[in-house]
């Protein structure tokens, strides 16, 4: 006859297995919390590399483009065999920096082009208005020595450098640039590329022509 009688050591032994199961669970529940303590995520610096990685593609796919944009300009400069001394192209931190002789394109004390840049600023106007080039802002800077300039139309030089970056946009526009991709600034003589005296005082002339010019910028937007 089968012995039914209850067996309390016996059935400690048999949930002993329960024991272990809650034990490997809780090992494995600590395992996976410590695994997402680790994976935590700073939105922070989430962010940072991210934008990071955002800037080093736009250099990427940008820097190409700038350096074609360099070569068909100064092909277009050689091919209007304009002297050294009235244009010179360049770069900076932005992009291109295209410089025009004031005293060359311009009358003395006036924003009047001459017609010697107008058919610079047409070839010009052909390249950049290219859809490889839709993407580039231009800046047009105006600048002047520090020869103090008075005329009804013109107080200071305040007034004609701004005139002659503003005349060079409305150049612009009018061989199709779009207007939302130019800018127009009067710098007078508060930026010049070299000293306007030497240190006496006395003016030097051939630095004066230097720092009478128009700039124009050419950069990514």
């Amino acid at each position: 006859m089968a012995d039914n009688r209850f067996n309390p050591h016996k059935h400690e032994e048999n949930e002993d297995w329960l024991m272990s199961y809650a034990d490997m669970i809780t090992l494995l529940l600590s395992f996976f919390v410590l695994l997402l303590s680790m994976s935590h995520i700073d939105p922070v610096k989430f962010e940072k590399v991210q934008g990071g990685m955002a800037r080093d593609i736009g250099k990427h796919q940008t820097a190409q483009p700038l350096q074609e944009l360099k070569t068909e300009v100064g092909q277009v400069l050689r091919g209007l065999k304009l002297d050294d001394d009235k244009v010179s192209l360049g770069s900076d931190q932005r992009g291109l920096v295209l410089e025009f002789d004031a005293g060359t394109f311009f009358e003395p004390a006036s924003a009047k082009l001459k017609e010697e840049l107008v058919p610079a600023l047409s070839k010009l106007s052909e390249t950049l208005n290219s859809p490889r080039y839709s993407a580039f802002q231009i800046e047009v800077q105006g600048h002047t020595d520090d020869t103090p300039v008075n005329t009804p139309t013109y107080p200071s030089n305040w007034e004609l450098s701004s005139a002659r970056a503003t005349i060079v946009v409305r150049t612009f526009i009018q061989y199709g640039i779009d207007p939302t991709r130019l800018a127009a600034e009067g710098f007078a003589d508060t930026r010049p590329k070299v000293s306007n005296h030497d240190v006496t005082g006395r003016p030097l002339p051939v630095n004066q022509a230097i720092n009478r010019r128009v700039s124009v910028h050419i950069f990514p937007r």
